[in-house]
Formats: structure tokens, C-alpha cells, sequence
């Protein structure tokens, strides 16, 4: 049997995580999900709790059994990423990457079934996708005040997915989507029209020419194995724990898709491309990813400066329709005029995170 990688290019319609709108922080799942998770993990209900962590392109919730921290449910919106199908290839990805030495990545946790991914179906017979996975005790690098010192070891490993993922052949069925210029900020991207951010005439003119100028260059960057592929799309400090010991954990595959690999540079960024403290990020991140797969020439640094200032304007995008405690008050205040200003300093410096 040959093998498929089903690509979806579309973004998928999808039930609204308004579902979950009402909750804050540490309240309790609806019924009808804790339920459904019950007995898809064969799980006790009156030994189980399941509290909300946070909602952005998915709701995740920790699960306590006996008041221990035993892992995190994630539940996706309907058809947001493709369905069971693309989720089960998510979980297929992560499998295999435990097998690449020198990385640590979450450990989902298969159902009662033997599956790693269920259906729960709310009040209104709409069925949620969801994963379990094993609690990681720590501190997510979003929290720490400096994360510099790991942004060296986020980039080898960024490495070393990039390797395997080109050597790794794919089930046949497999169905992840693409992180193209189209799905990132095109007429109608995944994630929102950066557009739609409150931006002046002005504000918005600027942007727009920083946007055409970095599409030039990824425009013209070819799509081909060495390029192009499945890539993690989100390593960035949300979705990496430390632990006490100072080990690092790759949390969230949810954003897994194909595109240039040197998009994984950009989404490490994501949010931050606008504070002082960014240039060493990225100087970091490129010392850890040439320490294993060779020093970048002068194109690809212009590629990855250029796919920083569409991820910047990308998740632009995302903050038009997703809730502000997503992300920490200090950026979250901050996304338009530092987008502004990543727009500024890139027209004046292709290189700008690079100085």
C-alpha cells in the first residue's frame, strides 16, 4: 500500500468554543464533558475532577484523580483541524518523534478502546474531539522572566523534528493541514485577518508593505524536501514546560502542520518579536539549530526574518477573535503597536530580529 499524506488546505468550519465562554480559570468542565471523558478513560466520577486550564484554539482541562495532577484533556473544536481523523495523525507525529534521542515531548494517553483519540458529544449531539495526556509537573517558559537560556536547546530541537520529519514516512490516511501564506494571512486565514485589528490608515498602510515585502521573499522560496514539511508550528515558550531538574518538555502538537521548515524559527517568536529581549531569543534559537544541522546561509536568514514578520501579523489575526487572557496582560496590551513596530524596523532592516 503506498503511502498518502492527505494535506488540508482549507480551513475546516467549526462549533465555537463559546461552549466554554462562561468559564474562568479552575472552574469545573461541563457535565456532559466530564462524563464523556469518564468513560472514555475509564475513569471514576467520584474519584475525578476536571478543571479548566485555558480556551484558545481548543479548551484544555486538568484532570485530578484522587486530588493528584494526572494529565491534561484536550478538547478541540468540531472539524477546527479536520476531525478525528487529523487529530489521530497528530498523536500518529508525536509517537514517533519519541523516538528521536534527545528530546522530551508529552505522552498522550491511549482510552479504554486502545485509541489515543475520543468523541464526546454535548447536549446538542455535537461531537468534540478529545486527547488525554500525561500531566507535566513545572513552569511553562511563558512564565519565567527570562527564557533566553533555553531558546538554544528550542532550536536543536527544532532540528531535529525538521530531520526526522523528512526521513519519516507517513501512514497511509495521514491528514494534517497547511501553514501556507494563504492560511496565514490571506483573504480568509485560520486564525483571523490581521486587518481587522484596531490599526489607523496609517498603522495599516505600513503594515501592509512590510507584509508584501516578506511575502516577496517567501514567494519565491521553493517547496521541496529539504524545504518544505511537517513541522510543529508552535514551539514557542506557551508550549514548553521546565521542570524542576531544568528538563524541557515539548507540550501541544495541535498547530502540526506542513509548511517551510523555517517556520518553526518564526512561531518560536510568536508574540514577543516586539520586546527588547527578542534578538537574543533568536540569536539563541539559531545557535541551537545550526549546532545540528549546519550554519544558514544569507537566504534562509532572509527567509525566516521574513516569515517572522508574517507570523507577526498572523497572530495579529489571532487576537482579533480569541480571549484576552490567552495570553499574559503585558503582551496581550501590547500586539498592535508592537506589530506596528516589527513592521517599522523590518521595512528599515530585513535582518531585524537578527541585530
Amino acid at each position: 500500500m503506498s503511502e498518502v499524506a492527505h494535506v488540508l488546505d482549507e480551513p475546516q468550519q467549526s462549533v465555537s468554543l463559546n461552549a466554554f465562554s462562561d468559564l474562568s480559570k479552575g472552574d469545573p468542565a461541563p457535565f456532559w464533558l466530564f462524563s464523556g471523558v469518564c468513560a472514555i478513560w475509564g475513569l471514576q466520577k467520584s474519584q475525578t475532577t476536571l478543571d479548566l486550564i485555558t480556551v484558545s484554539e481548543n479548551a484544555t482541562f486538568l484532570l485530578k484523580i484522587h486530588g493528584v495532577n494526572e494529565g491534561v484533556i484536550r478538547v478541540s473544536q468540531p472539524g477546527y483541524v479536520g476531525g478525528p481523523e487529523a487529530v489521530a495523525s497528530e498523536i500518529l507525529w508525536l509517537n514517533a518523534l519519541h523516538d528521536v534521542a534527545g528530546i522530551n515531548l508529552i505522552n498522550p494517553v491511549p482510552t479504554i478502546r486502545g485509541t489515543f483519540v475520543g468523541t464526546v458529544r454535548d447536549r446538542n449531539d455535537v461531537g468534540w474531539t478529545v486527547i488525554s495526556t500525561k500531566f507535566v509537573s513545572g513552569t511553562v517558559l511563558e512564565d519565567l522572566d527570562n527564557p533566553a537560556p533555553y531558546y538554544t536547546t528550542i532550536g536543536s530541537w527544532a532540528a531535529k523534528f525538521h530531520e526526522q520529519s523528512r526521513h519519516w514516512k507517513k501512514p497511509f490516511g495521514f491528514r494534517r493541514f497547511n501553514w501556507d501564506i494563504s492560511n496565514m494571512v490571506g483573504p480568509s486565514p485560520r486564525w483571523g485577518r490581521w486587518e481587522d485589528a484596531s490599526l489607523t490608515q496609517e498603522q495599516r498602510s505600513l503594515c501592509e508593505k512590510a507584509l508584501w515585502k516578506a511575502m516577496d521573499v517567501v514567494m519565491k522560496t521553493p517547496r521541496n524536501p529539504q524545504t518544505w514539511g511537517l513541522i510543529h508550528a508552535d514551539l514557542r515558550p506557551s508550549n514548553i514546560i521546565r521542570d524542576n531538574d531544568e528538563t524541557l518538555t515539548v507540550i501541544d502538537f495541535d498547530d502540526a502542520g506542513y509548511s517551510w521548515y523555517l517556520y518553526d524559527y518564526a512561531s518560536s517568536l510568536s508574540f514577543i518579536e516586539h520586546m527588547p529581549y527578542a534578538p537574543a531569543l533568536a540569536k539563541s534559537w539559531i545557535a541551537g539549530y545550526e549546532s545540528v544541522a549546519g550554519a544558514f546561509d544569507d537566504g534562509q536568514l532572509a527567509v525566516m526574518s521574513a516569515l517572522s514578520m508574517i507570523r507577526r501579523l498572523q497572530m495579529l489575526g489571532w487576537t482579533t477573535n480569541h480571549r484576552k487572557d490567552a495570553l499574559p496582560q503585558e503582551l496581550a496590551t501590547t500586539q498592535v503597536s508592537g506589530t506596528v513596530d516589527c513592521a517599522h524596523r523590518y521595512l528599515e532592516d530585513s535582518l531585524w530580529l537578527l541585530r
